[in-house]
């Protein structure tokens, strides 16, 4: 068979390929991280414009969306388990898209009505514009997580099969996808914006939704026929046997054969109608979240799992803190977006390193390996902090900016802004954004902290495929939904406390501070991984030397990982 396949024409397996389930799910998934980032770049910039070049509506946004996460991650993820799965990834797509659509069909009407909106009742129904795009973007981010994790957590798992190297392969494809999406959606975007306006950026936003929608359905569809396996979900014929007994509990009870035996059946059907109450269905949600937390720290890959959230806490990354300290150190847009482009060729690095090095030294061993390799570039940044240029300087107080916000001159608490709109708002962007970078005495510091942060990424996106497949290998299928929602919300809890410390220490002479912060977090989340690692070595090389030996419960079982 594999002789007949190979002598097939190149033309015939190119369309064989082509009509794969794999490569639908890579089609589907790039329509879907497309319009992903377009929304991600383009909202932040219409808030922004919305709100005068302010960034308080921008911080908001960002605050409810970590916040619902954090909160709704576990519930979204058991209901990704308790559902089918094709019924969750359309449900999940409609109510994506339709909230896109929604949200920039509204952003469309504020840009276009903006000055009428500002006079009517004294500027409320602007602000109440500015409160349901925030609402409405918050429930697509939302529709977004349920749909990453039905996908790349659960879909891609089940069109492996038990190939681990092909679901390596998926995985590292993936993420090469979300790599080069992340550069060149925001970049189209950006130009519409630019030589359009934002209304023909929410316009082009809207209409492409509308046709990723639909083709993304049909795609989804076509995958779901091409893979059996995605119709059989471990934990729906619980479900189904739970609603046949109570079906059988009724009909027994209506057929009343025996007063004993009708009052046992009647016991049962009370405790179904007890649990079924208004009041146990209404602190569902609670105990899910419960319940969720609890199944998370009870996995053999929970250091695993928290080493990857502690890699959230860190300023070391390609976002808005990085690129404005990068411009306090003379650094223009144009170096930026080459160091962008160099961080994206370096994580596509990292991507295709941990295929190479998962077939050579196994899952466990790609992720220590990984981890070292970060840690090792990282003492670049943190080198940065005393080398020449560096504005590091512990004399000044962190907290002197936050104070300097909050307290004026007499020491009395300033007004705090208000979100009711006006011509000029309170808040305003620093003017000097808009203009040339400063001049700095020395570029060492700027260039050790930037280099460094390349390099790592390197390391960061092979530690990050490792994680992720060890959760997808050991977290049984009908909690697979659950735990990674709960994983998200942790990334998402770590993420907003560096947010916090920056809010904290926000002056550029407190970022040295930060680095090293961000570096010790990451040496922590790699301890956590070493500890993981070691001891899930030492417990395969303890049963292949005692074969009678049985397996430890609390061990994680990667037969074909190490």
């Amino acid at each position: 068979m594999d002789r007949t396949a190979s002598k097939k024409p190149c033309c015939e397996r190119f369309c064989e390929f082509f009509k794969s389930a794999k490569f639908l799910i890579y089609l589907g998934h790039a329509l879907s991280t497309w319009g992903d980032r377009m929304w991600n770049f383009a909202v932040a910039v219409f808030l922004v414009e919305l709100y005068g070049n302010s960034l308080l509506l921008t911080a908001v946004y960002g605050l409810v969306v970590a916040g619902s996460v954090l909160l709704l991650g576990a519930i979204i993820g058991d209901w990704v388990d308790k559902n089918p799965r094709l019924k969750v990834a359309q449900t999940s797509l409609v109510v994506q898209n339709s909230a896109v659509i929604l949200c920039g069909v509204l952003l469309m009407a504020v840009f276009q009505f903006k000055e009428q909106l500002t006079i009517m009742y004294s500027g409320w129904l602007l602000t109440s514009c500015y409160i349901l795009v925030i609402t409405i973007a918050n429930i697509a981010n939302l529709a977004s997580t349920a749909m990453s994790i039905t996908i790349q957590r659960d879909w891609v798992v089940v069109v492996a099969g038990d190939d681990r190297s092909k679901l390596a392969d998926m995985n590292a494809t993936v993420r090469i996808i979300d790599q080069l999406t992340n550069i060149l959606a925001p970049m189209l975007v950006g130009q519409i914006m630019a030589f359009g306006s934002h209304f023909i950026g929410c316009g082009f936003i809207s209409g492409w939704n509308v046709f990723s929608m639909c083709l993304e359905y049909f795609l989804l569809r076509k995958v779901y026929q091409k893979t059996p396996a995605l119709a059989f979900k471990a934990g729906q014929k619980d479900a189904d046997d739970q609603e046949l007994k109570h079906l059988n509990v009724q009909k027994e009870i209506g057929n009343n054969e025996s007063p004993v035996e009708g009052s046992q059946l009647m016991n049962e059907s009370a405790e179904v109608k007890k649990n079924t109450s208004c009041c146990y269905q209404m602190t569902e949600p609670i105990r899910t979240f419960k319940d969720g937390w609890v199944a998370y720290y009870n996995q053999s890959i929970f250091f695993a799992g928290m080493s990857l959230a502690f890699l959230y806490m860190t300023v070391l990354g390609f976002d808005c803190i990085t690129t404005g300290y990068a411009y306090t150190q003379g650094l223009n847009g144009s170096v930026l977006s080459l160091l962008m482009g160099a961080s994206a060729i370096s994580g596509i690095c990292g991507t295709v390193a941990f295929t190479w090095i998962r077939k050579k030294c196994g899952l466990i061993r790609t992720g220590f390996i990984a981890g070292v390799a970060q840690l090792s570039c990282l003492m670049l940044c943190v080198a940065s902090v005393f080398a020449p240029g560096s504005p590091f300087d512990l004399s000044v107080s962190p907290f002197d900016e936050v104070l300097k916000h909050l307290f004026g001159d007499s020491g009395s608490l300033r007004e705090s802004p208000t979100l009711v709109p006006t011509i000029k708002p309170q808040i305003q962007i620093n003017a000097t954004v808009f203009e040339e970078a400063p001049q700095v005495e020395s570029y060492m510091s700027v260039s050790l902290l930037f280099a460094g942060v390349i390099a790592a990424r390197i390391g960061l996106w092979s530690f990050d495929l490792t994680v992720t497949q060890l959760i997808q290998e050991n977290v049984i299928e009908s909690e697979r939904g659950v735990i990674n929602g709960v994983q998200n919300s942790m990334n998402y809890l770590l993420d907003l406390l560096h947010f916090i410390m920056v809010i904290l220490a926000p002056n550029p002479e407190a970022f040295g501070l930060l680095v090293i912060i961000s570096v010790s977090f990451v040496a922590m989340g790699h301890m956590m991984y070493f500890r993981f690692a070691y001891k899930s070595l030492r417990s395969r090389l303890f049963l292949f030397c005692s074969p009678e030996q049985k397996p430890d419960p609390n061990i994680p079982s990667l037969p074909n990982s190490v």
